[in-house]
């Protein structure tokens, strides 16, 4: 089936959506708001149908070129089509949206209540880091590149214009270099990570294995002769999605990835967590720290002088060591073991006391007593039951909650706000152009 139809707005997702003359929701890949196309309709649902583009009738004005040919196959960079400035007013309409869906405000509240989205400086180059899938070929042969979105197929595109240029020809590099070390035999690579610093120009390459036996010196040698890494090392864990990590070995180098953060330093370990956009998530930590009262000035943040302020999930330590320096006494709880030992390493080395939990939030918060406020920063599922419930009986003044994901920041805004908490202030961050996603900074006040 085929009809015309036009394109209102871009989805929280891949693809755009309009309506077919039934008044059904229809989903399109490839599609950019005002779009006027003729598509084929490829699934049909109950509350709504999914199509692709037959032809385009009339482009949308804010319809552009992209810069990746590879972006269709690894799915990477699926809003290249999309003019910059539409991007970023799709994202804070879709965070306006999950509050009036999810959270059940009214429109002009919702609308209120979230900002302009902050963009990023960089629109192509801007990821300090590259996760590619690797596994043998029915063939025999390496296979080293992107996983496809919702499959285990990997794309093998020889380079990614999203990564700083030190990384962008990394996948060809590195795939030819792993192909070579291992010849016939298979090492049991499941995955490659790549990070690299434009501020203290660490480059580290981490295998991701089975543990087991392992020829170190010579795949050191052959990637170093690939990338100029400062950092080479080996993770082995078991394969799939639990990822239970056995140990870590510096096959060359440092062993860490350092980077800089406005005033701080951070050694990051291989596991560890770190955002992949630093000039933004340094627009992240300046909003926290704005949202709890204080301030990020020329010299460093300032202005948290005497909080007791505990920060949940608090990985390598993102908040809490700009908290600690803006003057906060600051409670740091971490479940990941790699991130605890960041933490700790990572206070030190920039001279500011954090007390370290090493613990899951959700156990730990019920300990850590009356709180002046609270950041929040977890992953993409959002908070456990009973931990807003939680936060509440802390009683903290204020809390920030940072969000990658709007849906289940919007089911956690609703529950805050039952709870006694207002929400006052919505920031989203475009820390990932070209692609749907977007940070949230939002900010309660215990009512």
């Amino acid at each position: 089936m085929e009809e015309t139809i036009t394109v209102e707005r871009m989805g929280y997702g891949s693809e755009a959506v309009g309506r077919l003359s039934s008044g059904k929701a229809v989903f399109v890949e490839g599609g950019a708001p005002g779009d006027v196309a003729e598509v084929e309709v490829v699934e049909e649902k109950p509350a709504f149908a999914r199509a692709r583009i037959a032809r385009l009738v009339e482009p949308s004005p804010v319809r552009v070129e992209g810069r990746c040919g590879a972006g269709e196959a690894c799915g990477g960079c699926p809003w290249q089509h999309v003019a910059y400035e539409a991007q970023l007013e799709a994202k804070r309409a879709n965070v306006a949206a999950a509050l009036e869906r999810t959270a059940g405000f009214e429109a002009a509240r919702a609308e209120e209540l979230v900002r302009p989205c902050l963009p990023s400086k960089r629109q192509w180059g801007y990821r300090n880091k590259l996760e590619l899938g690797a596994r043998m070929d029915e063939r025999g042969v390496f296979q080293l590149g992107f996983h496809r979105e919702g499959t285990h197929d990997i794309a093998t595109p020889d380079s990614c214009p999203l990564a700083h240029d030190a990384l962008k020809k990394a996948p060809k590099a590195l795939r030819g270099a792993l192909r070579f070390a291992q010849g016939s035999s298979d090492l049991e690579i499941f995955r490659v990570g790549v990070r690299h610093s434009l501020r203290t120009r660490d480059l580290e390459v981490a295998l991701w294995t089975a543990p087991g036996a392992f020829p170190r010196a010579h795949i050191a040698k052959t990637l170093k002769s690939a990338l100029k890494a400062t950092s080479i090392v080996r993770v082995m864990a078991d394969p799939g999605k639990a990822r239970k990590i056995k140990g870590v070995e510096t096959l060359d180098g440092k062993g860490c990835w350092e980077e800089e953060l406005g005033s701080a330093r951070y050694l990051t370990s291989a596991p560890s967590f770190f955002q992949v956009n630093t000039a933004q998530a340094e627009r992240l930590v300046a909003e926290a720290v704005a949202g709890l009262g204080g301030a990020v000035g020329e010299d460093g943040p300032e202005g948290l002088d005497g909080l007791l302020v505990a920060d949940l999930y608090a990985g390598g330590g993102t908040f809490s060591i700009p908290l600690a320096q803006a003057g906060a006494d600051v409670l740091a709880v971490e479940s990941a073991g790699s991130s605890v030992r960041d933490l700790r390493r990572n206070a030190d080395m920039n001279g500011v006391d954090v007390e370290v939990i090493g613990g899951d939030a959700a156990r730990e918060l019920p300990e850590l007593g009356g709180l002046d406020a609270l950041v929040v920063d977890p992953p993409r599922a959002g908070l456990a039951d009973g931990v807003v419930e939680s936060i509440a009986a802390a009683a903290p003044g204020r809390v920030v909650y940072v969000s990658c994901n709007p849906a289940t920041w919007a089911r956690d805004v609703k529950r805050f706000e039952q709870e006694g908490y207002r929400l006052a202030r919505v920031q989203p961050v475009d820390l990932f152009p070209q692609t749907f996603h977007v940070e949230v900074v939002s900010t309660f006040e215990r009512v």
